[in-house]
């Protein structure tokens, strides 16, 4: 028989790399191109779902902050203008920080919910609960 200690270090041999990362949260880089002055991006509706947000809520911001048109056309998202990937994920990076990660733990195990007309950020780690600005 083997004692705990040599068990535990054996089976920690044996996991994974990524498991032991502490990243347990990627949010993946946008994927799209030039179509003529127009930018499509093909994979908004699989981050929204990586986040845990609405694809519309993640894009109004977008549309926002990037001050371009743009709309969902079946699976891609089309902007009214070129924009760089970069810019894309950058945005994308702040939205997370804004209505994804929780500011009291840091988790992003949170939902928005809506109370009396104001918009909320509630962690469902911790229990922390505060207001967001509307998109």
């Amino acid at each position: 028989m083997e004692d705990y200690e040599s068990l535990l270090k054996k089976a920690e041999e044996e996991l994974p790399e990524n498991v032991l990362g502490s990243d347990r949260f990627v949010v993946e880089k946008v994927m799209g191109h030039l179509e003529g002055n127009k930018t499509v991006i093909s994979n908004l509706h699989q981050i929204a779902k990586t986040i845990g947000r609405d694809t519309t809520h993640l894009l109004k911001y977008l549309l926002r902050e990037l001050a371009t048109p743009g709309k969902i056309v079946g699976e891609r998202v089309i902007f009214g203008t070129k924009v760089s990937a970069a810019n894309i994920n950058k945005k994308i990076k702040k939205y997370v920080s804004e209505f994804v990660f929780c500011a009291e733990c840091g988790k992003p195990d949170t939902k928005l919910i809506e109370e009396k007309e104001i918009m909320y950020l509630k962690c469902l780690a911790c229990g922390a609960k505060k207001p967001v600005k509307r998109v």
